[in-house]
């Protein structure tokens, strides 16, 4: 007995002992990124400086888009999964902390002869005592995998209403474009009935009648592709918001007016403040825990047992036996031999935390060129919108010119539609980089993780 309790308090003094600290997030960025460190500044032009800020969604000034984007958060399929993710992960934090405590049973047996029969029953606890942390770190491990599938839900919601966002500004924007092949196409049919009159009064020819309604059956066919494109950019907005896609959803007609400068802080903080980022930093945390806990099984274990029970019988007498019965043990265990599948375990567990490493690497290196891509391709679309603008204005004055000539029978009706083509693909074009300038600015949003809510986002359900 005297050499169980000194089994027992040496345990116990043993079972206090201090786990390993993980990396932080210092550590692991000179880990991940030796050969990408953050610069002190962006690289791309058009970066203001400032701390960046929240609320990013409401900044387009579009309740509806809002509504949208409630919507999707509420319904998305693909935001459900992430939740319930986060629910599994939860799970397994309480499997791995319940190791933690003793583990009690309670059982009972009965048998039945023609004399009559013998019953008992009783409780047994075992508790193995964390001598080298093997259950602390798997429970620090699953709490570093919750932590990690809450950041990857942040980041999801995040993503979705981005695209909820972007779908929004396309929706839109295919809506006036076909607005825009709708004019082109009452254009051409005024053309066409201008050619068939100067043919009437003798001015004109066949030819130029085949020619325009030539270019009007390519307009025509141009409006059909764009109602396409809009019955598509619509059911893939109403997939986001997991409704029926049925291409039923109304776009508004007139594009966000483009908020002011969002300032884009500094590379240095972007690691800290992403939710991808922090999700993957969580995940070093949890491989290297596990790799602990794979190091302390192969060190020896103690479990103290205790039970308490009672046995009685109608058939036979029992002899020397007190009811209740009660007993108490300390179990020492050594792993000897396994086959070598505890080394293998260590191996596979630090093999898990060179690739976590790996995959914040390239998160991180990621985000990196998120933000530059998102900089510059909104610089570029500003710069773009001003050249085409003056484009559009100088074809329009052109159509004019070689419109009255036309008329006056100076030239023929090939030039007209020519002009009246480059103009069409002007005023496109300005349309889809004005377009892209909305969702080069989300996609710059989401880049730098500042979050779309104005309050605190939802836990998931």
């Amino acid at each position: 007995m005297r050499a169980v309790s000194i089994v027992v308090l040496l345990a116990i003094a043993l079972a206090g002992c201090a786990l390993k600290a993980p990396p932080d997030s210092s550590e692991v960025k000179d880990q991940a990124l030796t050969h990408a460190r953050s610069p002190a500044h962006w690289e791309s032009r058009g970066a203001i400086p400032g701390a960046v800020a929240g609320g990013w969604l409401a900044t387009f000034g579009e309740p509806g888009l809002n509504a949208l984007a409630e919507e999707a958060l509420e319904y998305n399929a693909d935001l459900r999964v992430a939740a319930a993710r986060v629910e599994q992960a939860a799970g397994y934090v309480k499997v791995a902390g319940g190791n933690l405590y003793p583990a009690v049973d309670a059982g009972g047996r009965a048998s039945v002869k023609d004399a009559g029969g013998t019953q008992g029953g009783g409780l047994s606890a075992s508790w193995e005592l964390d001598l080298w942390g093997r259950v602390r770190y798997g429970v620090r491990a699953a709490e570093s995998q919750h932590a990690s599938a809450q950041a990857d839900y942040s980041y999801a919601r995040e993503s979705l209403a981005a695209l909820v966002a972007k779908g929004w500004f396309l929706a839109t924007e295919t809506a006036l474009q076909r607005q825009l092949a709708r004019e082109i196409v009452g254009s051409s049919e005024r053309l066409l009935r201008l050619a068939q009159e100067r043919q009437r009064v003798g001015k004109g020819d066949a030819l130029d009648i085949a020619t325009a309604e030539a270019s009007l059956g390519g307009y025509r066919d141009a409006l059909r592709q764009v109602e396409r494109a809009q019955e598509q950019s619509l059911r893939a907005l109403e997939l986001l918001l997991g409704r029926y896609p049925s291409a039923a959803l109304q776009a508004p007609v007139k594009l966000s007016a483009l908020p002011g400068p969002v300032p884009a802080g500094l590379p240095s903080e972007l690691l800290e403040r992403r939710p991808d980022v922090v999700a993957a930093e969580r995940r070093v945390a949890a491989a290297f825990d596990r790799v602990e806990e794979a190091r302390t099984a192969m060190l020896p274990t103690i479990s103290l047992t205790t039970s308490l029970g009672y046995l009685s019988s109608d058939v036979f007498v029992l002899q020397n036996i007190n009811n209740p019965v009660w007993g108490f043990a300390a179990i020492f265990n050594v792993p000897l031999f396994r086959g070598g599948a505890l080394e293998a375990q260590v191996e596979v567990r630090t093999a898990e935390q060179k690739q976590a490493i790996a995959e914040y690497s390239r998160t991180g290196i990621r985000a990196f060129s998120d933000v530059e891509n998102a900089l510059s391709g909104e610089l570029a679309s500003r710069e773009r919108e001003a050249i085409l603008a003056k484009t559009v204005a100088d074809n329009e004055r052109a159509l004019d010119l070689v419109m009255t000539r036309y008329r006056l029978g100076t030239t023929d009706l090939r030039a007209v539609l020519q002009q009246q083509l480059v103009l069409f693909a002007a005023r496109s074009t300005l349309l889809r980089v004005r377009s892209e300038q909305l969702v080069q600015r989300v996609n710059l949003h989401l880049a730098l993780g500042g979050g779309f809510e104005t309050s605190a986002p939802a836990r998931p359900r």
